[in-house]
């Protein structure tokens, strides 16, 4: 199908949210006409950030109120819009019905549009990588885009902790299949590293772990990681994510039902996030933060062989470089922006060490 025509118009679904708002900014400066999708428009702990956008001034970006939840909350505002970045959480992944439903509510607003030729869905490396058995790591290191998790693993079920991600790849199929049907329209999947990078307004501090361990950071205690026992942090700037996602609807290099990993391949430990905010920020006199490992002995006991597989795997970037010719910020950026915006638009006071 066609890419999106530069300077047109793109509803944003989930546009209060750590990577839509970035969307959303991100589609004002390069022109676009945005249509900015929240749960509730009236909510100005989460919207007052979208109203001081210029483009917000000027009428270029609009608000709406759209549940999820609700058929056809989507119908008038996808209408004369030529893309879609579908970034939305549903309210729980747990649900495997449900998450389908969320779909066909998205995906018939869609087609009764007439006029939108692309979606962007964003799912995530859960997506790729989430494992029941921790050993099909072992079997298949290399981390790329048409990986998909043992799908056959009986063990893999929502109530074992498998819902985000097998809700991830439902989502990614239902819109490929349903663009292929219609004929008219596309349908790429970006799936994000663990977004690291700055917050634009207060609530997103807390809608994402990855911002919010290091607000923990600042605040003297953070836990070890959990999603993935003893995993390194997989990277992606969120603001490089938001680029993507943009590039995804102007590209003329991708075609329905491709998948794009959004990371950079850098990795780092968490107790090597929590040292390296010292060392990019030397003036703030952060004092440190005491680690929470979380996890009960008998896992703490395979500390090291978790470590090990992890280590052991090989992230990959080839198809986004290529295709989009994306180039992504260092974790030192991301984590330095993400340390001052906690500061300055969250208010975090960090611990700081005496004379500070």
């Amino acid at each position: 199908m066609a890419p999106m025509p530069r300077g047109g118009t793109v509803a944003v679904t989930g546009s209060a949210g750590f990577i839509g708002g970035w969307v959303v900014r991100q589609l004002l400066d390069k022109g676009y006409r945005v249509r900015a999708c929240v749960r509730d428009a009236n909510d100005e702990s989460k919207t007052t950030f979208l109203k001081a956008m210029p483009g917000y001034a000027s009428g270029r970006l609009t608000l709406h109120s759209a549940d999820l939840d609700e058929a056809g909350c989507f119908d008038e505002i996808f209408k004369g819009c030529q893309g879609v970045a579908h970034l939305s959480h549903v309210s729980t992944y747990d649900d495997l019905d449900y998450v389908k439903m969320v779909c066909d509510h998205v995906i018939n607003s869609v087609n009764l549009s007439e006029s939108v030729n692309r979606v962007i869905v964003t799912s995530s490396i859960a997506a790729v990588i989430s494992e029941q058995d921790i050993q099909e790591l072992v079997r298949r290191p290399v981390l790329y885009e048409d990986r998909y998790p043992d799908e056959l693993n009986p063990k893999r079920l929502p109530e074992r902790g498998q819902g985000y991600s097998m809700g991830k790849v439902l989502a990614e199929r239902a819109f490929a299949e349903a663009a292929e049907a219609s004929g008219r329209w596309d349908a790429i999947t970006c799936c994000p590293g663990d977004n690291v990078g700055p917050i634009q307004s207060t609530h997103q501090k807390n809608f994402g772990p990855w911002q919010h361990n290091i607000e923990t950071m600042l605040l003297g205690k953070y836990t070890q990681n959990v999603i993935g026992a003893y995993r390194p942090w997989f990277t992606v700037d969120v603001r490089d994510v938001a680029e993507a996602h943009i590039r995804m609807l102007e590209s003329v290099n991708v075609e329905n039902g491709q998948r794009f990993i959004a990371w950079s391949t850098e990795t780092r430990n968490v107790e090597d996030i929590c040292a390296s905010i010292d060392r990019l920020l030397p003036e703030l006199g952060f004092a440190g933060a005491e680690l929470i490992d979380p996890f009960p002995e008998k896992v703490r006991a395979k500390e090291a062989k978790f470590r090990a597989i992890w280590g052991g795997c090989e992230l990959r970037n080839d198809r986004i470089r290529e295709a989009l010719g994306m180039e992504f910020r260092t974790l030192d950026v991301s984590i330095r922006d993400c340390v001052e915006s906690l500061i300055a638009v969250a208010k975090v006071e960090p611990v700081r060490r005496p004379g500070y």
